[in-house]
């Protein structure tokens, strides 16, 4: 199931070298000294060779020679019969460049089409669990642009993760609980007494049905409908508010706050969160567990936090509150878990959520997919979980930065159809899903993304996502036309001589130690500038290696070097959840 012919190359070097070493020293041309570490990596240009190694730079000294005699010397003595590489160079002062033959080159393409759908697939995390967090958008209203970029990311993660063999879990975490539910109760039990008043009583009688007539006529008019800067301003509330009140009209205008509040949550929370789930669900994120802040007090975990840390001897009292003593741990400041009041701030349920994901559930790391605005807040955690008794190094964070949406050569902040803020929702109606999540992961997640909105909708050449959905497409065709023509691949032995053909071949067998290198980095950005070069390389392949009119053996070849690299583009934009069309 996995077959990674990189790797394999250049574990073969090392084999070739070791081999030539041994031939040396039993010949008593070099002494036996311990050899220092050596790297094998693959040149920037091919006419170097396809994997040069740096043993006789490192090793000359400990050997007692200079680098370009012994590197002549492992030249000389190198057995190529029987391995991948058909010569070796010396170039420079001693590098070692090794040169791959055809039957590597056959076999890329062979076994790409034996594994199909699995080809990418690596063994890198069998056996390790983790579990990817990300969004995890408090439920008080809409996913703004930045949940749309931590949230390809993040799924696109998981995916990658998935593919180098990790057991991967999505979650969401609802912050159902705390000082933003409360400020979300207040916000809806304002506006529904302004509904309830005679303003409003006279703005209902005014718009009627007409939902978006009423918000907005609220919304713009902060005169007659005055709003504290304390509580949440969002046209969302509004609506609420106001569906709320044609069920129940003014039956809770005389309530107390507590109870009025409480039941505007009650009605509106779940509302909520529903609506997260299809916004992510549109944007083809489907979720294994949604996780719920409020589990953690109603289980007692939260106090248990508590508790572990006073027994740690890791708290002290202060001015009426509880405090972690984070200085004595290594953190830069002590900070409050506990306040006079007796309520928990909200770094405890935090605490007894991360211990919940590497306790309780046991995965082996857990991986937050966070905003820009977090550092202090990781280094804070890091803290708590040691403090916990847990490796701080079991908690991995992936870092988004601000998005700017740009329209036109500007940054745009409205919305033409809505005046309200783009939200995750109004750019999926605006912008294709395909392109969404492509674009999102052109970047590190740890730089700042400019999404150009034209561009996501143009269809040429320089819209990345319809270049590499095209290039699957024109593969499907090609490979059509040939059966069409009565011309199938089956079997027959391969044989590759163009650079085109080499240089594609090259690229999909890039793709197993790509995968690896990505899922170690938590970085699917490299899938996308991945899935784009192999595009590039297609094009060129098809503009100089004609298919149709080869002589068939030659044909046939190119023909399976199609359909491995349509089977890789397909693989690498299922990863990511984007359409791979056999037509445009």
């Amino acid at each position: 199931m996995y077959f990674n012919a990189v790797n394999s190359a250049k574990s073969e070097v090392k084999e070739i070298i070791m081999n030539a070493l041994g031939v040396l020293v039993s010949d008593g041309k070099i002494p036996a000294e311990p050899l220092p570490a050596f790297q094998v990596t693959a040149p920037n240009d091919t006419a170097h060779g396809d994997l040069s190694a740096n043993v006789a730079l490192v090793a000359a000294k400990a050997l007692k020679t200079n680098p370009r005699a012994l590197a002549q010397q492992i030249v000389d003595a190198a057995a190529l019969d029987g391995t991948s590489f058909d010569k070796i160079e010396l170039a420079g002062p001693g590098f070692l460049n090794f040169f791959l033959g055809k039957n590597w080159f056959s076999s890329v393409a062979e076994n790409t089409l034996s594994l199909g759908a699995d080809y990418g697939k690596t063994d890198l995390g069998v056996g390790k669990r983790v579990l990817v967090e990300f969004v995890s958008a408090n439920p008080t209203g809409p996913m703004h642009i930045g949940n749309a970029r931590g949230g390809a990311i993040g799924d696109c993660l998981a995916s990658l993760l998935r593919t180098a063999g990790f057991t991967a879990d999505r979650e969401f975490y609802i912050n159902d609980a705390g000082n933003q539910v409360a400020k979300f109760g207040k916000s809806l039990s304002l506006r529904y007494l302004q509904i309830c008043g005679e303003a409003g009583q006279k703005l209902v009688s005014e718009c009627g049905d007409d939902m978006e007539k009423f918000t907005m006529a609220v919304y713009s008019d902060a005169e007659t409908f005055p709003m504290p800067e304390d509580v949440y301003l969002g046209q969302d509330i509004i609506e609420h508010a106001k569906n709320f009140y044609d069920i129940n009209g003014d039956k809770f205008a005389e309530s107390s706050e507590e109870e009025r509040a409480a039941a505007l949550v009650e009605y509106a929370l779940p509302l909520n969160e529903a609506r997260l789930e299809t916004d992510l669900l549109k944007y083809r994120i489907k979720y294994d567990n949604w996780f719920k802040e409020s589990s953690l007090h109603n289980s007692g975990a939260v106090n248990e936090v508590i508790e572990r840390l006073k027994e740690g001897g890791h708290t002290y009292e202060q001015d009426g509150a509880l405090w972690l003593n984070a200085t004595a741990l290594g953190g830069e400041q002590d900070f409050v878990l506990l306040r006079s009041n007796g309520f928990p701030t909200y770094i405890v349920p935090d605490i007894a959520y991360h211990y919940n994901k590497l306790v309780t559930r046991g995965y082996d790391k857990a991986i937050d997919v966070l905003g820009a605005d977090h550092h202090g807040y990781v280094k804070r955690m890091r803290i708590c979980l040691k403090a916990m008794g847990i490796d701080e190094n079991r908690l991995d964070v992936v870092m988004c930065q601000m998005v700017n949406l740009v329209r036109d050569g500007e940054v745009v902040k409205l919305s033409k159809r809505s005046g309200k803020a783009i939200t995750l929702s109004t750019l999926l109606d605006e912008v294709p899903i395909d392109e969404a999540r492509f674009f999102f992961n052109l970047r590190s997640a740890d730089t700042h993304l400019d999404f150009d909105l034209d561009l996501a909708v143009e269809e040429s050449s320089k819209n990345p996502v319809f270049y590499v959905q095209y290039a699957h497409a024109r593969l499907c065709r090609v490979i059509e036309k040939m059966a069409e023509s009565g011309t199938k691949y089956s079997g027959e032995p391969l044989s590759f001589s163009e650079e085109q053909e080499l240089a594609l071949i090259r690229k999909i067998a890039e793709l197993p130690e790509l995968v690896n290198e990505a899922a170690s980095e938590y970085s699917p950005f490299k899938m996308t500038k991945y899935v784009y070069e192999l595009a590039q390389i297609f094009h060129k392949f098809y503009d100089t290696c004609p298919v149709k009119d080869a002589e068939e053996s030659v044909k046939l070849s190119r023909l399976a070097l199609c359909t491995a690299t349509k089977t890789v583009i397909a693989n690498v934009l299922a990863m990511l959840k984007i359409d791979a069309p056999e037509k445009m």
